[in-house]
């Protein structure tokens, strides 16, 4: 135990003894230190705090006769006062609060994923091997991310996403956010980036935290516009190939061999965020832009959907040049990602478990995504366009009648969670991610009827 909670200050004018029972009958009053806790001894504090042991003698001796202690003989000293209704110190956080979770009958947010697609036992035996190597846990990760992951990555991106990388180019970060920081730094700051409205809104954030100014191209059935991004002249394109324009269609090759010979004519560089690239299951993959231009686009990957979104590993090929300069700064970053997750998905990967993992999430996605399309044209009918994202598990419902300024508590009331109103263009975003599949039709007919 580590006694930090004990502060002194030799300088002050109050007596050093009075200072250690201050701050010990506070721990006790706060509930810091509970009942049944053993204090360190008057030899063990008295070096510590290199005081001497008369004057932590003469603190626990105030501390016993007012109750807040007990001296067990050769035992010790132990804390005997319990404090049931605990002071509240202003602007310290109550320790025993426990807000409440709401609960929705129907839930169509994309928090979580459906529980069936993963072996959790499987995925649990694989992190307790990994901590049960004690020689792995008694170092630094990797800034960059751990060897073994980044060399798992590079194989599993060319299967499953034709990513034309090598393990060196490759940095894993906890999450795409902290991944874009690192690459603003490296891009640098006050630059125009495009991207797509209504895109990742997080992203935005990173952006704009970098002084990038940000501008939203024209979009078409197959995505960005050339002549929007020659309006806009940015210096950054972020695109998501898996879900273009309107249509939320794939973006055809045609229009991804544009846009990488603008890029490359304008000096500019192309943030491709294949967000769950891998989870087709309805059309067939393509593969990524950055399969057709490792010069200038940098290629994003998660596995918050594809696995778990606990395990918070996503991961980054740069091309060469942006590589060099991530090494020259490489010392100077720290690892967001777990070392243990981290060292636990390579091995899930080496071991093709990932591959018996998507096919399954493909299989049951599928499924989930026929019965909300029949759902919504069910109850919805012709009073709606109903379009699908399949990368990103949800759809859309655009309505034709304006819905009511107070549709979102009302929705609410009758406990169905949405994934977002779009109130500008009407529309209705639920997910299909975690929602069991025999929930997926009644939700959505109460859903109709609210609207209706």
């Amino acid at each position: 135990m580590l006694y930090d909670f004990i502060v002194i200050d030799k300088n002050k004018k109050t007596p050093l003894y009075r200072q250690i029972y201050l701050s010990v009958r506070k721990s006790i009053e706060y509930g810091s230190l509970k009942k049944g806790i053993k204090l360190p001894s008057i030899r063990r504090l008295s070096d510590d705090l290199a005081v001497s042991k008369i004057t932590v003698k003469s603190a626990y001796e105030q501390l016993c006769a007012e109750g807040y202690i007990i001296n067990k003989p050769q035992s010790g000293f132990y804390v005997e006062a319990y404090f049931a209704s605990k002071p509240s110190p202003d602007g310290l956080m109550k320790s025993n609060e426990n807000p409440q979770k709401k609960y929705y009958l129907y839930d169509f947010s994309s928090k979580s994923i459906d529980e069936n697609i993963i072996n959790i036992k499987e995925w649990k035996k694989y992190v307790k091997d990994v901590l049960n190597q004690n020689y792995l846990l008694s170092s630094y990760g990797e800034p960059q991310g751990e060897e073994l992951l980044r060399i798992a990555l590079q194989k599993y991106s060319l299967g499953v996403r034709s990513v034309n990388t090598s393990a060196s180019n490759i940095i894993v970060g906890a999450g795409t956010q902290p991944l874009l920081h690192l690459l603003c730094s490296l891009l640098g700051k006050n630059k125009k980036i495009a991207l797509a409205d209504h895109s990742f809104i997080q992203s935005e954030f990173v952006f704009k935290s970098h002084g990038y100014k940000i501008n939203y191209f024209y979009s078409d059935k197959y995505g960005a516009v050339i002549r929007s991004l020659d309006r806009i002249k940015p210096d950054i394109v972020l695109i998501n190939p898996n879900f273009s324009g309107s249509s939320n269609a794939n973006m055809p090759v045609t229009r991804r061999l544009e846009i990488i010979e603008w890029a490359k004519n304008n000096n500019a560089i192309i943030i491709e965020d294949d967000y769950n690239g891998e989870l087709r299951y309805i059309t067939h993959p393509m593969p990524s832009v950055q399969n057709y231009d490792n010069e200038n686009t940098v290629y994003l990957g998660s596995f918050s959907k594809v696995l778990l979104p606990s395990v918070r590993i996503s991961y980054m090929a740069l091309p060469d040049n942006l590589i060099r300069k991530y090494k020259k700064i490489k010392s100077l970053t720290n690892q967001t990602a777990s070392k243990v997750e981290q060292i636990a998905l390579a091995h899930y990967i080496n071991n093709n478990k990932i591959d018996v993992h998507l096919r399954k999430a493909r299989r049951i996605y599928l499924e989930k995504s026929n019965i909300m399309l029949n759902s919504a044209e069910k109850y919805f009918g012709d009073k709606a366009k109903i379009i699908l994202n399949e990368t990103s598990l949800y759809i859309a419902i655009k309505l034709k009648t304006q819905c009511s300024n107070d549709i979102l508590n009302i929705i609410e009331k009758n406990l169905i969670k949405i994934m977002q109103y779009n109130k500008e263009e009407n529309t209705l975003v639920l997910s299909f991610s975690g929602i069991n599949d025999n929930k997926i039709e009644d939700g959505i007919k109460l859903l109709s009827e609210i609207i209706k």
